[in-house]
């Protein structure tokens, strides 16, 4: 199908309703970054323990919901309405990294249901959240695996041009494990829970190990080629989140270890799991310790030289949500004043990159200027 010409002029505010035809054309899958952004706020307010700050924390979540709910129509509208455009994103080199926002996103609706979900409407409710999450399951193994088989099959791609944004899809099955460590404890019976737990060590061994060897080569990129262009500033900020993730996962697995293994006949293999989850969330926590400063540090020099705004700044948000977490319940467990006062500034700050992003974001989709496909822009170059 012949391209469609684009308008050259930027889209007038949505409010006018001009060119929604073109808003679902330029869709793509960043948006949902969005949702894991607003759904990791929720979630660690709700970890802080303040009583105040329930309400705040579930009108986030519903929030999370309904913007997952309204990128998930529009994306599905522009494979209806603009399919040979549509599929151009798997050729993309950067663009098709997104697709692991959507299971990412989706989790963090998942683990809201657990804390607010079960309070408002029961018990009732678990399975249907145990078939949301193995549905996210099927979701980042599916991006975990075929984004990469494309980049080594049709992307092209090279050392120079290189960015964190490598990591979203992989790290969507560590972000379904640290889930399923949080659900597991739920389920009515004992050999559900120990498969879910089981399911949720295999995602974790899927997805940390290859996000490390990315990292590696990231680091490579970085010597040899520098910082990447300011339009991708906020991805240094990427590499905290398999780190933080990581941290948190195995802190979940491990502090609910102990009984679904006794309940299933291996007792001291649950203790075992504990003391290494313990130990994995701390040093984890340390690697991120290190890619936290080094993102501040790269941040503030592209401050002085300008950062465009785009959906990329959601960046800045879920990679900083997950080790607040990590931190928070570093604190929990090993009752350290540190940690707990060093993960409430990391929320601190997260909640004002959040609002910061978000009114960004309000402002750049009202004057219709975030709605552009890199892939169709270079489906009409060619």
């Amino acid at each position: 199908m012949p391209c469609l010409q684009q308008t050259t002029s930027p889209l007038r505010p949505l409010s006018h309703l001009a060119h929604p035809r073109e808003v679902i054309r330029q869709f793509t899958p960043n948006w949902f970054a969005a949702t894991m952004g607003t759904g990791v706020l929720a979630l660690a307010l709700m970890q802080i323990g303040m009583d105040a700050l329930h309400g705040p924390a579930e009108a986030l979540w519903w929030l999370t919901i309904a913007l997952f709910v309204l990128f998930s129509v529009l994306y599905a509208a522009r494979w209806l309405m603009f399919f040979n455009e549509a599929r151009q994103i798997f050729a993309h080199s950067t663009v098709s990294m997104f697709f692991g926002t959507i299971p990412m996103g989706l989790a963090t609706i998942l683990n809201g249901f657990l804390l607010f979900g079960i309070n408002r409407w029961g018990e009732g409710i678990v399975p249907w959240i145990e078939a949301l999450w193995w549905f996210d399951v099927g979701l980042a193994l599916l991006c975990g695996v075929a984004i990469p088989y494309l980049m080594f099959t049709r992307q092209e791609h090279s050392i120079d041009q290189m960015t964190a944004v490598w990591l979203l899809p992989v790290v969507a099955a560590e972000v379904a494990a640290a889930s399923g460590g949080q659900l597991a404890p739920h389920l009515l019976d004992a050999h559900s829970q120990f498969l879910m737990l089981i399911t949720s060590y295999v995602l974790w061994a899927v997805s940390l190990p290859v996000a490390f060897s990315i990292l590696t080569i990231l680091m490579l990129r970085m010597a040899l080629h520098k910082l990447p262009h300011a339009n991708m500033a906020a991805s240094s900020w990427l590499a905290l989140g398999p780190i933080g993730t990581g941290a948190l996962g195995m802190l979940l697995l491990g502090a609910e270890a102990p009984a679904i293994f006794a309940a299933n006949g291996f007792g001291d293999l649950g203790e075992i799991a504990r003391g290494l989850g313990l130990v994995a969330g701390i040093v984890l926590w340390g690697a991120g310790l290190w890619w936290l400063l080094t993102a501040v540090l790269i941040t503030l020099r592209y401050m002085r030289h300008g950062m465009p705004f785009n959906l990329g700044w959601w960046g800045f948000t879920f990679p900083l949500g997950v080790y607040s977490l990590a931190t928070l319940k570093l604190g929990a467990w090993l009752g350290l004043a540190f940690f707990q006062h060093m993960g409430l500034v990391l929320v601190v700050a997260l909640v004002g990159l959040w609002m910061m992003v978000a009114s960004l974001t309000l402002r750049g989709a009202w004057r219709g200027e975030l709605f552009v496909s890199p892939c169709i822009a270079g489906l009409c170059n060619k």
